[in-house]
């Protein structure tokens, strides 16, 4: 399993699409990040398996 992956999200607002990095030794995660395009907080709710990303959901807040 690689430490770090890259997921892209698209933001469910304006639909621009990011690149986040995830540790995956960090085990399951929920991270807020602000979308670049329309400042919209966005919470991303990302599933860790033993082969890394396995799932990740958005809600726009």
């Amino acid at each position: 399993m690689n430490i770090l992956e890259t997921i892209s999200v698209q933001c469910p607002s304006c639909g621009e699409v990011m690149e986040l990095q995830v540790d995956c030794e960090e085990g399951n995660q929920e991270i807020t990040e602000e979308c670049p395009v329309c400042d919209r907080p966005l919470t991303i709710l990302i599933s860790i398996s033993d082969n890394g990303v396995s799932s990740f959901d958005i809600v726009a807040d």
